[in-house]
């Protein structure tokens, strides 16, 4: 289209040199951070509460529409990314969707999913029209991308239909009727036509968003220690869980790159387990930073949970990370002293509640994690270090 100054959208080269993220998909990723940290914040305050069964399935639910949203972008843009002007105007209108389900997530939290599903529709129509054009130059993934186009606009009429049902346990089971439609799009697309993708810039943008969400856990933490400093007789506490926040966030950072993670996406299945584990990845990491301030809500005297219910809202969100990452990335890049040391801290850490110093035992464990992968790095597929 030339006169539209439009760039065919077809496949990119998945084995392109120097690819790396760009900005826009940077840019992309700063919305989701508003989204994140909404929900990471009604999660603390249901938490706090005493409302966990409920407070963690809102989340649950939430957390899904944007990891949903932002994967399925992701994976696009690696295969069709132009970066002409229509490309760039419907990311930015899908942005507009994310911004939208941000504002309705505290309303999301305590039932009404109204605004939340109208900024999910808004970031997956967007979607529909990114895949319809590219299916006119996708060549052998044609096929993948009209299915693509399809699943997702039909889900979508299901996700508004579904607001009409009522609030409970039936509104919750038709929520996981669309979760599962949604996650069997992609199952039933590559399987009319592969697309393809680029294993460095995919896993580098999975990597990034990480990055995002550690960070969230920081600026969570030190937001509550700062507003808790006028609570408190002594420091003391405040400055431990402080220093073993970092730690803690440290740790994970080392242990999430450790594994060249373009490795753990050679497949189809692959690519297929590592995108789909990422869920309760992120969906940890943003728990993660709930579970902090939780923690010092409890210190402070303005948390209904136990001391021992509250370190478990640090312990499990850093069990579920580790493990995720272990299952999907580092398992075969790893000897078998990493593999038993990686998958035991992730279950030790659980331990910690018994300990009246909080996130104490966490740290020491996940440190002792990062000493195993110094001492052993990544090693190449059927190679193994000396036991």
């Amino acid at each position: 289209m030339p006169r539209l100054r439009l760039t065919p959208m077809q496949p990119r080269d998945p084995r392109e040199p120097h690819r790396a993220a760009t900005s826009l998909e940077l840019f992309f990723d700063l919305v989701f951070v508003v989204a994140v940290s909404t929900a990471a914040v009604q999660l603390h305050h249901a938490l706090a509460e005493g409302h966990v069964a409920e407070g963690l399935l809102s989340y649950g639910l939430v957390f899904f529409a944007i990891w949903w949203a932002w994967m399925n972008f992701t994976w696009f843009a690696t295969s069709f990314d132009t970066d002409d002007w229509l490309y760039r105007v419907l990311t930015i209108v899908q942005m507009s969707g994310v911004l939208v389900l941000a504002a309705g997530i505290p309303q999301a939290f305590h039932g009404e999913f109204a605004i939340p599903v109208v900024g999910y529709v808004i970031m997956r129509i967007a979607m529909v029209t990114q895949w319809l054009r590219a299916s006119a130059s996708a060549g052998g993934a044609r096929r993948a991308t009209r299915v693509y186009a399809g699943g997702i606009a039909a889900v979508q009429v299901y996700w508004v239909a579904i607001l009409f049902v009522p609030h409970g346990v039936p509104f919750t089971i038709a929520f996981l009727v669309g979760v599962a439609l949604e996650v069997a799009i992609p199952l039933l697309a590559e399987r009319r036509g592969q697309t393809p993708w680029h294993p460095h810039h995919i896993t580098e943008r999975y990597g990034l968003f990480t990055l995002i969400l550690l960070g969230e856990s920081l600026l969570a933490s030190a937001n509550a220690i700062i507003e808790a400093l006028e609570e408190v007789e002594t420091l003391g506490p405040l400055v431990a869980i402080a220093v073993l926040t970092l730690v803690v966030t440290a740790a994970l950072w080392w242990i999430y790159f450790w594994p060249p993670h373009h490795r753990a996406i050679g497949t189809l299945g692959q690519s297929i387990r590592y995108g789909y584990v990422h869920y309760f990845v992120f969906a940890a990491a943003g728990a993660f930073s709930a579970g902090i301030e939780v923690e010092i809500d409890a210190l402070t005297g303005h948390s209904a949970l136990t001391g021992v219910a509250a370190s478990f809202t640090v312990t499990v969100p850093i069990a579920v990370f580790v493990l995720g990452i272990w299952w999907i990335a580092i398992r075969r890049s790893a000897d078998r002293v990493v593999n038993v040391a990686v998958p035991a801290g992730a279950v030790l850490v659980l331990l910690d509640p018994v300990l009246p110093i909080p996130v104490t035992l966490t740290a020491l464990i996940l440190a002792v994690v990062v000493v195993v992968l110094v001492l052993r790095p990544p090693v190449e597929a059927g190679d193994r270090h000396p036991s």
